[in-house]
């Protein structure tokens, strides 16, 4: 007997719900309650929308590796050109100390001298 009761099909499902709906809320709350669902849907998908802009924002669009690096030349390579350093002349040791120059540094004897 359980399992013929619990067997309801999709759109019998739907008619149960509204069902209840009518009988907590009443006839005069439904369209409250539907505006109410509705900002709240809105909030959230702007929200969203927000988080996803900031996302892509944060992500450096100067790098665009289409496949995999193969070798170290070509790890430089990427990192030289998402740089702006040009690279077609040097060597990976010329290429390496100009990563380096144009990479911040990380002293910590100046965060201490920030917090003093």
């Amino acid at each position: 007997m359980q399992n013929y009761v619990l067997n309801i099909l999709g759109s019998e499902w739907v008619i149960i719900v509204l069902v209840a709906l009518i009988v907590l809320f009443g006839t005069n709350k439904i369209p409250d309650v539907a505006k109410k669902l509705g900002r709240t849907v809105g909030e959230y998908n702007r929200a969203k929308a927000e988080i996803q802009n900031q996302i892509s924002g944060i992500t450096n669009a100067n790098i665009n590796i289409t496949n995999p690096v193969q070798n170290e030349r070509q790890k430089l390579e990427v990192m030289a050109k998402s740089l702006g350093i040009d690279f077609a002349a040097k060597t990976d040791d010329e290429i390496k100390k100009a990563i380096s120059e144009k990479m911040p540094k990380n002293d910590p004897d100046q965060k201490d001298k920030k917090q003093s």
